[in-house]
């Protein structure tokens, strides 16, 4: 059977939240979803289900408009766009 790609119900989120450190593998590498989002896709619900991700990373804008372009002539879901954002660092007195 092939993926499924999620869709979200509903109207647009824009959501923060954190990225967490793990020790064993030295980097940032945990998200934890807020409830919000969980409540966008309630198939994250499902506890025997088996989920995955996939990223895609375009380099210039205009091979992500053409990427775009192609999604919405095939009719699929809207991706979700992720920014990574190194947080200034806190004043230590």
């Amino acid at each position: 059977m092939e993926p499924k790609t999620l869709r979200p119900s509903d109207k647009a989120l824009d959501l923060k939240g954190n990225l967490y450190y793990r020790e064993s593998l030295q980097a940032w590498n945990t998200i934890r979803f807020r409830k919000e989002l969980i409540n966008k896709f309630p198939e994250l619900k499902e506890k025997r289900a088996s989920f995955s991700y996939r990223i895609i990373f375009y380099q210039d804008y205009a091979k992500l408009e053409k990427a775009v372009r192609e999604m919405k002539s095939e009719d699929k879901p809207l991706p979700i766009l992720l920014f990574l954002v190194k947080e200034p660092e806190a004043d230590s007195y």
